[in-house]
C-alpha cells in the first residue's frame, strides 16, 4: 500500500490509500461517532463492501445523466427518511460521477456530513476523488453547481481497475497525461500504483496551496476548457479523458500560436497523448462557433475566453484570448 497525505489549510489533512484491496480498510477510516453509513453507488459498479457498521445502499443512475440537481434532492430525501445524521458518514463507491454526486450530497445534507471516497475508476482515483471539488451539471454546462467539501479519507483500490472496460481506462489515461505537464516528470516507467500515487501527490500539492481554487489550483484544469465544451456539445460521443486529451493538444497549439512555447513542446504533448493510445485530433464535424460559445461559459472565464496554457513559467491561467485566434486553431486542427 502507498499512503499519500493531502494537506489542507489550518493544519487539516486527510489520507489517500493506494493499492490492491484498499477498500477493505474502510471500517478503520470511518469517523468514531458514525452509527450509519450511506453508500452511494451505481448498479453496474460490481464492487462490494463488507461493513459491520449499519449501512444502506443508495443507487443513482448510470452515466453523466446522474449528475444533476434532481439526483441530489432524491438522495437527501432518502437520507432523511433513513435517519442519517450529521454524525454519520457517506461513502461513495464508483467512478467520477459517483464521487462528484456523493461529495455534493454530503456537503449539502445537514450542511455537511463526513464523506469517504472509494473511487473504482482510474479517472476517479487520480482526479475526481481528490481535492474536495464536488458538483453536478446544468443543461448549460458541466459542474456549474457544486461545493468544496473535503473527504475524510480516499481509498484507491487498484484491484477494482482489473475489470474496468478498456475505454474507461483510456478515459483515466487522458487525465493522467495532463500530469506530465504539471511536474510529474516521466510516468511511463512506473507501475500503475506508483503512477496513481504520483498524480495524487501533484494534485495534493496544488490543493494545499489553493484549496478553493482562488488561483493556482486552476492549473489542474489543463486541457479542460475545450474538453468540457466537447463533452457539453454531446454529439461527439467522447468520454471525459478522451475529451481532455484533445484539449491538451488544443491548448498546446494555442500556446504555440501565442508564442508561449515552441514546436518541440507541442510535439511533446502529441507524444504523451499518443503514448496512452488517445487521439490528438478533434472529432469530425466540429462546429467552432458552438464550441466557443460553451467555452465562454467555463468557470475559469474572467475576461473573455480563458484557458490554462503552457509557457516559459510553466502551466498557468491566461485570460482575454481573442475569439478569432481560438477559432483559427479549431479550424486548423486535424479531425478524425
Amino acid at each position: 500500500m502507498i499512503e499519500v497525505t493531502v494537506p489542507l489549510q489550518e493544519g487539516r489533512e486527510y489520507p489517500v490509500l493506494v493499492g490492491p484491496d484498499a477498500r477493505k480498510e474502510l471500517e478503520s477510516y470511518l469517523p468514531e461517532e458514525a452509527q450509519r453509513v450511506a453508500i452511494i453507488t451505481q448498479q453496474n459498479i460490481g464492487v462490494d463492501l463488507q461493513l459491520e457498521t449499519t449501512n444502506e445502499i443508495f443507487l443513482i443512475s448510470d452515466g453523466e445523466e446522474a449528475k444533476n440537481l434532481n439526483t441530489i434532492e432524491s438522495l437527501c430525501s432518502s437520507f432523511s427518511r433513513w435517519g442519517l445524521t450529521r454524525g454519520d458518514c457517506i461513502v461513495s463507491l464508483g467512478g467520477g460521477v459517483v464521487t462528484d454526486v456523493a461529495g455534493f450530497a454530503a456537503a449539502s445534507y445537514h450542511r455537511g456530513v463526513p464523506v469517504i471516497h472509494i473511487p473504482t475508476s482510474l479517472l476517479g482515483q487520480i482526479d475526481a476523488s481528490i481535492g474536495g471539488k464536488t458538483g453536478v451539471n446544468l443543461p448549460e454546462g458541466k459542474n456549474l453547481v457544486g461545493a468544496f467539501w473535503q473527504p475524510t479519507a480516499v481509498l484507491c483500490d487498484t484491484s477494482t481497475l482489473e475489470t474496468l472496460p478498456e475505454r474507461e481506462m483510456m478515459s483515466g489515461y487522458g487525465e493522467m497525461a495532463k500530469y506530465h505537464f504539471l511536474g510529474s516528470g516521466d510516468l511511463e516507467g512506473l507501475e500503475l500504483d506508483e503512477k496513481i500515487a504520483k498524480c495524487i501527490e501533484i494534485k495534493a500539492q496544488v490543493v494545499a496551496s489553493d484549496e478553493r481554487e482562488a488561483g493556482i489550483r486552476a492549473v489542474l484544469n489543463y486541457g479542460h476548457t475545450l474538453g468540457h465544451a466537447l463533452e457539453t456539445v454531446e454529439q461527439y460521443d467522447l468520454r471525459h479523458g478522451e475529451a481532455i486529451a484533445i484539449g491538451l493538444i488544443f491548448a498546446a497549439e494555442l500556446a504555440y500560436k501565442l508564442g508561449r512555447i515552441d514546436k518541440n513542446r507541442v510535439e511533446e504533448h502529441r507524444s504523451v497523448v499518443s503514448h496512452y493510445g488517445l487521439s490528438c485530433n478533434l472529432p469530425k464535424g466540429i462546429e467552432p462557433d458552438a464550441i466557443i460559445e460553451v467555452m465562454k461559459r467555463d468557470k475559469k472565464a474572467i475576461d473573455g475566453l480563458t484557458f490554462v496554457l503552457d509557457g516559459p513559467s510553466g502551466v498557468e491561467v491566461v485570460a482575454g484570448i481573442e475569439t478569432s485566434i481560438v477559432k483559427e486553431i479549431l479550424n486548423h486542427m486535424d479531425q478524425n
